[in-house]
């Protein structure tokens, strides 16, 4: 892909507004708001009737990233096959119940963003799809029955502001959110709406199973430290914490990542207790009116061309294995791994959830 005409889009984005169905102005990040306005296909009966593209020449895509990531990738497919692309923006778990409640009779043809341990949990829903571009893809980073594919490669990090956390008071390890100074200072999204904070929730119990009861015990300690501010959407977590609301923020690597690079005051840590590279992923929805439109899009999000935007202007680590990590960032070899188990987080997910909620209301 040519950086002009990728820049070109970028700078054309105003433009892009004309192909969207759905997606709204406010940053709304990858996995995870919960709170954006969504319009389905079928909100168009109340609509004055548009001119409808030429049968084989459309794609609905459901889709929980920013506005900074849909737009230029989307444009740049639309351009090169013709495909009239249709999102519909809002959280993992909001779509993705939508993808469940639509299974008879799907409006949606793929479901592009989420943890793929979210997308596991809901892999009934979708069409196994084995990519072109699947001999460059580890195989940590795609499902083993091709029900889902990685797009990137997210970290889990804690976010810090440099003005409100003394350097030498950074937090090393998830154990220290549990500090009292911390107390109502920690930025967190509900795990139930955000994929990126389930993930983090499951990170957390893995990483502290030795404090007691498989974890839990260490995520007791944590709630309470929230002092009941739990945040609706993941987009709030890095924004509170660039802007001074809160003082630590659990998020992914790219979110943080691009306040860094932009120089705001704020910092990153990979906890040595143990974080996640979970990737979110990308599924062609089971039943899908445009199944091949479908298929051709998971090719180009999943190849070079795009991969290569995906590193250099978002800051995210690719899921393919010829490519380098994003500039300012070590090699994933140099972060402490847990081990994380996506059959295990995707088959408990409704069991962990109610756990947490229990706790939360303080069952």
């Amino acid at each position: 892909m040519k950086k002009r005409k990728i820049l070109a889009s970028i700078l054309s984005i105003a433009l892009v507004g004309a192909i969207f169905t759905g997606c709204g102005s406010k940053d709304n990040d990858e996995p995870d708001t919960g709170d954006t306005p969504v319009e389905s296909p079928a909100d168009d009966a109340e609509k004055e009737p548009e001119p409808e593209a030429d049968d084989g020449d459309e794609l609905v895509v459901y889709c929980p990233h920013n506005a900074e990531v849909i737009n230029p990738i989307v444009k740049e497919f639309g351009e090169r096959t013709g495909i009239k692309v249709d999102i519909v923006a809002a959280g993992t778990g909001e779509l993705l119940k939508r993808v469940e409640s639509e299974s008879d009779n799907p409006l949606g043809d793929v479901m592009w963003g989420g943890g793929a341990e979210s997308l596991d949990s809901f892999k009934e829903y979708f069409s196994p799809y084995k990519t072109s571009e699947d001999s460059h893809i580890p195989d940590n980073f795609k499902d083993e029955d091709n029900y889902w594919t990685g797009f990137s490669a997210l970290p889990m990090v804690i976010m810090y502001n440099k003005n409100l956390v003394k350097e030498d008071e950074v937090p090393k390890t998830w154990k220290d959110l549990t500090d009292p100074k911390y107390k109502g200072k920690i930025a967190y999204a509900e795990p139930g709406k955000s994929g990126s904070s389930y993930t983090t929730l499951v990170t957390m119990l893995e990483a502290r199973k030795e404090d007691g009861d498989d974890g839990w015990d260490f995520i007791r300690e944590f709630i309470a430290n929230l002092d009941g501010k739990i945040i609706e959407s993941s987009s709030g977590v890095y924004v509170g914490v660039a802007d001074g609301e809160y003082s630590l923020g659990l998020t992914l690597e790219e979110a943080a990542m691009r306040y860094v690079n932009e120089g705001a005051e704020v910092g990153i840590v990979y906890p040595e207790d143990g974080t996640s590279a979970v990737p979110d992923g990308i599924a062609v929805i089971k039943g899908a009116k445009n199944q091949a439109n479908a298929e051709k899009f998971v090719d180009f999000v999943t190849g070079k061309d795009v991969q290569e935007i995906v590193v250099k202007d978002f800051s995210r680590r690719s899921i393919r294995d010829d490519m380098d990590a994003p500039e300012g960032l070590g090699s994933i070899e140099d972060i402490k791994l847990v081990d994380y188990d996506f059959a295990w987080a995707a088959g408990n997910k409704e069991e962990v959830l109610d756990k947490w909620k229990d706790i939360v209301v303080g069952k």
